[in-house]
């Protein structure tokens, strides 16, 4: 009965409490031996945050999704990525003279009517940074050790966060347009060189950008020109709570489409996660570490997404409001070997906005 009302203290605490849109770390002093409920800082129905949760921590640290654009891997390859929480969007094009003018290409774009996903302008939703570029992997192609390889690539630099307060149950993650850049990226050492300027200009700025192998990127904006801080060392998180670019098939083939509410796992920090429905494999409360399928986890191993969309219904055109699927809950293991089984609790406040996400949590024992 302690225990009981325990949790439901805290539930009550998280479904009452405001996030910030501030960058913030918030400690929870427990270990993993104890289950709590986790409010992750998401910031309201315009979404502003990317938060990262630890579960063998209890620890939360958001950051401002405007922060930065591009990740640079710290793997053995020469990878880079780019903002999907704005609806960022990439081309290559067939110079490799950044000294060149370019115009705005407005096909290069997320979502606008239905931008196929086979125009290759994004990085593959699914996390695997391995491919030829154009979406088969990143967007952009390996940056070779063969400086006239690398080419220019247009930027979309995607939208601004959202100011505006929607309607009960709906979002406003989309601003103003955040405009346009043009960039190349090669190789320096075991790190990366880029270059980067307005379209019009006929100079460009230079930076360069190291590896470090303690995380799984090294981030850059390139409104600020820096290096920035967005994710916790690689070991340090499993869950990141964010708007993200997907894929979505409406019938017509893959298009890429922006998603509120969205959950993506560490898959290169080596988090694994799985989907468990209450009707094949029982109640969240009497899920215990022997009914674990270590099967189960091989997808997300390949696939960041196991969670993503998949927790929350969104509502619909007949008036009903988001909720959560209360037939699942998820499975996950952490780089430590740890187990945990994760349960969604809300996605909206009392007062019906979205972007306040609660869950409870527990190690399987």
């Amino acid at each position: 009965m302690k225990k009981t009302f325990l949790l439901l203290s805290f539930a009550l605490l998280t479904l009452g409490s405001c996030s910030s849109d501030d960058n913030n770390d918030t400690t929870i002093p427990v270990g993993p031996s104890v289950g709590q409920v986790l409010q992750p800082s998401v910031g309201g129905p315009n979404q502003p945050n990317q938060v990262f949760v630890d579960l063998s921590t209890g620890k939360i640290e958001s950051v401002n999704r405007a922060t930065w654009d591009l990740g640079f891997s710290s793997g053995s390859d020469f990878r880079v990525t780019i903002n999907g929480s704005l609806k960022m969007a990439v081309k290559k094009l067939e110079t490799s003279d950044i000294t060149l003018k370019q115009e705005i290409n407005l096909d290069v774009t997320v979502g606008q009517g239905e931008t196929a996903a086979s125009n290759g302008y994004v990085d593959n939703p699914t996390g695997v940074l391995a491919g030829a570029g154009a979406g088969i992997g990143t967007a952009m192609a390996e940056v070779s050790a063969t400086d006239a390889d690398n080419k220019v690539y247009l930027v979309n630099l995607g939208a601004a966060i959202g100011t505006e307060k929607p309607g009960i149950g709906n979002v406003s993650v989309d601003g103003a347009a955040r405009g346009w850049k043009k960039i190349r990226i090669l190789r320096n050492g075991n790190g990366y060189k880029i270059q980067y300027a307005d379209l019009a200009s006929v100079t460009f700025i230079e930076k360069i950008i190291s590896k470090n192998a303690a995380f799984n990127f090294t981030f850059f904006s390139l409104i600020s020109g820096n290096t920035v801080s967005v994710e916790p060392e690689k070991a340090k998180w499993d869950l990141n709570f964010t708007t993200f670019t997907n894929y979505f098939n409406g019938g017509k083939g893959d298009v890429s489409y922006g998603f509120s509410d969205f959950i993506v796992s560490n898959m290169k920090g080596g988090t694994q996660v799985y989907q468990v429905l209450v009707a094949s494999g029982g109640s969240y409360a009497d899920f215990t570490k022997a009914k674990v399928v270590e099967t189960d986890f091989i997808k997300s191993t390949t696939d960041q997404r196991i969670i993503g969309a998949n927790w929350r219904k969104g509502g619909g055109q007949n008036g009903s409001l988001p909720s959560i699927k209360t037939d699942r809950f998820y499975v996950i293991k952490d780089i430590d070997g740890n187990y945990y089984k994760v349960n969604f609790l809300t996605m909206t406040n009392t007062a019906g906005e979205r972007g306040n996400v609660s869950f409870e949590y527990a190690l399987l024992k």
